[in-house]
């Protein structure tokens, strides 16, 4: 049994090495390659080899990803795009950031995730694009978002940061749009510390985006400008621990996967507890697994749940805050799922190296939050 009086606190997310990493930084170190370099270019061809997709393209983060990505869309004021009323609000800040209008659709009940049925509902004569959000490792129905994108003339991008290596009937999540984003920030399936991917077949969109990573100048002509572009380059540093992770993904993916085993065995059954709902056909690699507290079973409250996890030295997180709970910012109608998870969710402990005990412990004390 684990004795927590002797251990210190058990984190909600925590980085994992695998063996290479410490090679190849310091292989980076010793080229002085730090800023661009090889790893770089190594990890694009790598991942994009992974994917399936012709072009990977690096980028500072997973949000710089998108917004690179909403740039070589096109995307501007007189824009509307729809997200969903639950998930990591990074996608939608950006497409404030270029101009456009976001708009929220429901999510499904279940997985948490868009709909066909309710992204429909939110579609006017100005949206351009969809940004389907693959929230914590689950994935969207894709091949019915991209059914209805195709007959309304939409484009579409999947925001894949929390379901690197996630599937959906045998595809990875994030091939499926124009557009595929990543982000490997300390918490994510794997990481650089910070650092993000775009993945794309169309050679045209792959060319725009990178003349916005890099002020928009090409390599082959120093100081000229094809277009005001930004910097948001990966280092050759963060590369080379981007190329060391991918190499043992098998192992990172096969270790998620008893996490979620586990987890699913103690709570599916356990009366006033949720668990997110994955589809038949999703193999989904959790970013993290989280729950849905019955307020009947856990009357106190989730947030007074969080204080008694951290009172039993476990770290957990609140779900993602629903857009009309921050009107200062989005201009979003009411939208009962979303707003449900967002005051009932809390996401547990998910990562890498954490033991069979410690999980037995985080199960027992959310058990013993009940009332």
């Amino acid at each position: 049994m684990l004795n927590m009086s002797n251990e210190s606190i058990i984190p909600w997310a925590k980085p994992e090495f695998w063996g290479n990493e410490r090679n190849y930084t310091d292989q980076a170190l010793t080229s002085t390659w730090i800023s661009g370099g090889p790893f770089v270019d190594r990890f694009e061809h790598d991942f994009a080899k992974h994917c399936g997709r012709r072009f990977a393209l690096t980028a500072s983060n997973g949000t710089t990803a998108l917004h690179m990505a909403y740039l070589a869309l096109g995307l501007g004021p007189g824009d509307e795009v729809v997200f969903p009323g639950f998930g990591f609000m990074g996608a939608a800040n950006m497409a404030i950031y270029v101009g456009a209008k976001p708009v929220f659709a429901e999510v499904d009940c279940e997985t948490w995730c868009l709909t066909a049925n309710e992204v429909e509902k939110a579609i006017s004569p100005r949206t351009r694009l969809i940004v389907a959000i693959h929230t914590y490792g689950n994935v969207c129905d894709m091949n019915a978002i991209m059914e209805l994108a195709n007959d309304q003339s939409i484009m579409v991008v999947e925001d894949t940061a929390e379901a690197f290596a996630s599937r959906l009937r045998d595809r990875l999540a994030g091939t499926y749009a124009e557009i595929g984003t990543f982000s490997f920030q300390a918490t994510k399936t794997i990481t650089t510390g910070e650092g993000g991917m775009v993945i794309t077949n169309d050679e045209d969109l792959y060319d725009r985006m990178a003349l916005y990573r890099s002020h928009g100048m090409r390599r082959k002509r120093y100081y000229w400008h094809d277009l005001p572009g930004h910097n948001f380059r990966l280092t050759n540093l963060q590369a080379a621990l981007g190329v060391a992770q991918l190499e043992n993904l098998e192992s990172i993916i096969h270790k998620r996967k008893h996490i979620h085993r586990q987890y699913h065995d103690q709570l599916s059954d356990v009366s006033g507890i949720v668990l997110q709902y994955y589809r038949p056909e999703v193999d989904a690699v959790l970013w993290a697994l989280a729950v849905k507290l019955d307020p009947r079973a856990y009357p106190q409250g989730r947030d007074a749940v969080i204080q008694e996890m951290k009172e039993a030295r476990i770290e957990t997180r609140p779900g993602f805050v629903a857009p009309r709970f921050m009107e200062h910012i989005y201009n979003c109608p009411a939208l009962p799922v979303s707003e449900e998870l967002s005051n009932q969710v809390l996401s547990l402990p998910t990562y890498p190296s954490l033991q069979d005990e410690q999980i037995d412990f985080i199960c027992k004390q959310l058990r013993r939050s009940k009332r």
